[in-house]
Formats: structure tokens, sequence, C-alpha cells
């Protein structure tokens, strides 16, 4: 969707495994070619590879601004900036929606890639709205590491019930067929209980 003239929203959604951050460096990458003034932003809880760039899992990588808040984000975009790209908008507050939606009433080009579901297959923090306000969704699929078919689930195989949950050794792409629900396991009590020994009396 290259030939808009002034502002929009693109989202790259998905589950984990997916390409979402490979296709967000490869839309971001056509407009630096095309010498568009592009910043990247990414959340600051998200520093599995490096706190200053986007990195995929095959090693491809683009400075970026890690960020706390979406207020941050919006305080850092730079004036004459063509392109924001944000990785990882999942992790954003609910106000990533009206900054996104700040920077295209602007005549800026908004492209967005995250996770639309969590572990429990629920909604994901400001997505499904950002979802409702782009004018474009390109849904991403992984492989499903049991039946090979189309993978749209983030399967945790480890962990506390935590909705997030960094790390990428957690999770497996699965289909909805092979998806199992997670629950964590309870804490063990130790083997040996340790009790203090009781005052004599006197």
């Amino acid at each position: 969707m290259d030939g808009h003239r002034g502002g929009w929203i693109e989202i790259i959604a998905g589950g984990m495994f997916s390409g979402k951050s490979e296709e967000l460096i490869r839309r971001l990458r056509r407009s630096v070619i095309a010498r568009q003034r592009v910043q990247v932003f990414k959340p600051i809880i998200d520093d599995r590879f490096a706190s200053d760039e986007v990195v995929t899992r095959d090693e491809r990588r683009l400075k970026a601004y890690a960020v706390a808040t979406s207020a941050e984000l919006l305080s850092r975009v730079e004036i004459g900036v063509q392109v924001v790209g944000i990785d990882e908008v999942q992790f954003f507050d609910a106000g990533v929606v009206d900054v996104c939606m700040q920077l295209a009433d602007a005549g800026i080009r908004v492209i967005a890639a995250g996770l639309d579901q969590d572990y429990m297959r629920r909604p994901f923090g400001p997505m499904p709205a950002l979802l409702a306000v782009a004018e474009e969704v390109a849904k991403m699929h992984a492989v499903c590491v049991r039946c090979r078919g189309a993978a749209h689930y983030s399967q945790r195989l480890s962990g506390g019930n935590a909705q997030v949950e960094v790390g990428d050794s957690s999770y497996e792409a699965r289909c909805r067929a092979c998806f199992e629900r997670y629950t964590a396991a309870p804490e063990e009590e130790p083997a040996v209980q340790l009790t203090m020994p009781q005052p004599q009396p006197v």
C-alpha cells in the first residue's frame, strides 16, 4: 500500500515465529531506499536481542529507539519524519492507539507489528483496537511444530501464568488443532521441611 498520499496505519499481526519483525523491517527498508525519513520504535521491555535495534531471528537488524510508554514514543517522533515503525506493539499501553491515529492524521505512514493474541488465545493489549483503526492488516502465520500446518498461536511451554513472559525458549508455534491450554505447574513443596528447634523449658 505504498501508493497512499498522506498518513495511514498498517498492522502486521500474528503469533510468535511468524515473521512479523522480518516483514516490518522489509517494509521499512523499502522506505529507506526510497529516501523517506524513517524512525523505528520498540518497547523497552523487549531486550531479547538488542536494546537499540529491532532484530529478527535470522539476524536482520534496524536501529530503533527503546521507549517505555506511548507518550514517550510520541515525544520522540522527529519533525519531518514520513514513516514510523513500531515493533512488539502489543507491549505498549492503550494510549498507543491514539498515538498511531495522531501520527496517521498528521500524514505519517505508521507500520506496527505485534502479537494479536497471548498464550491463552486472548486479544493482546492494544492490538484489537489497532486492528480496528488500521487501513491495512496483514496476518502472518508460522509453521506448527507438531503437524507442519499454518500456525497462528503461541504455545507456552514453561514459565508462570503472567500474560507477559519475554523469551523465545518458553514458546513454540501451534495451529488450532495442536494448541493445548497451558497452566503453570504449582510450586513444589521442599522435600525437607526445616524446622526451628523449640526452646526447652528452664
